[in-house]
């Protein structure tokens, strides 16, 4: 049996290397480009893969540059690991190479960005039908019971926004995408702001959602198991934001 786990493994290791090999890279399609990685779609053994390379900093001294961003690829790994194993949606890895600063990672195509479904629903709208603000209702309420499940395993997200949100209108499930800046923590601060990041995009990114992103911040609080608290750090959150403002 263990010989036979470690065959496996050094299966495992083998394809990761071909996944990321000269002649793999070719079949490798670009879809984004930010500040801090390239995005392509790829195919890993048959399996349609999303890979994340993240970019040398040539401001940084090499040796740091690559231990830090050894670190961070390593924090997010673990933290879509730890979702899965908390029942949270979020992308498997199947492949983590440090040294090329890849990751490969299952592509979730059963859905849409969530950005994509608050936008065709429109819910902004103040002639928006009853049922759509129905359905708007039912998705912020089952946001926030997402968000609770994902605190309560200790899993700061760091960059939650509707685009790092993938929503399957089907079977109703929310998956959450990018870990870049994720971490663990159960800091009630920490949460609080994980959840003020999302308020300001949320806002945002679809204008008068007000009374929407509330039922969330109502759903999570009573779905998480310290939601009150957490919901009193995200208030102090934003008087802390609010003084910034007024000071400029």
């Amino acid at each position: 049996c263990g010989l036979h786990d470690k065959m496996e493994q050094v299966e495992r290791v083998e394809k990761g290397a071909d996944a990321t090999s000269k002649k793999a890279r070719e079949g490798w399609k670009l879809i984004q480009q930010g500040a801090e990685a390239r995005i392509y779609k790829a195919d890993f053994f048959g399996r349609p893969s999303i890979v994340k390379e993240r970019f040398v900093k040539s401001y940084r001294v090499l040796a740091l540059d690559q231990k830090l961003t050894q670190r961070r690829m390593s924090q997010e790994v673990r933290s879509m690991a730890r979702c899965r194993k908390n029942g949270i949606r979020a992308p498997a890895v199947y492949h983590l190479d440090p040294q090329k600063r890849v990751i490969v990672m299952e592509e979730i195509t059963e859905g849409l960005l969530l950005k994509e479904h608050v936008f065709h629903l429109n819910p902004g709208d103040k002639d928006a039908p009853a049922s759509v603000v129905e359905a708007m209702n039912g998705l912020v309420a089952a946001l926030g019971r997402t968000l609770a499940r994902l605190h309560d395993a200790d899993i700061i997200h760091g960059d939650l926004t509707t685009s790092n949100l993938f929503f399957n209108p089907e079977k109703g499930t929310i998956t959450f995408l990018d870990f870049g800046l994720s971490f663990v923590s159960g800091l009630a601060e920490d949460k609080g702001v994980d959840l003020y990041v999302l308020e300001r995009a949320f806002l945002s990114t679809h204008p008068c959602t007000e009374s929407f992103f509330e039922r969330l911040l109502e759903s999570y609080s009573k779905a998480s198991k310290n939601g009150k608290s957490v919901i009193h750090k995200l208030d102090e959150v934003r008087m802390r934001g609010r003084k910034r403002s007024m000071v400029g």
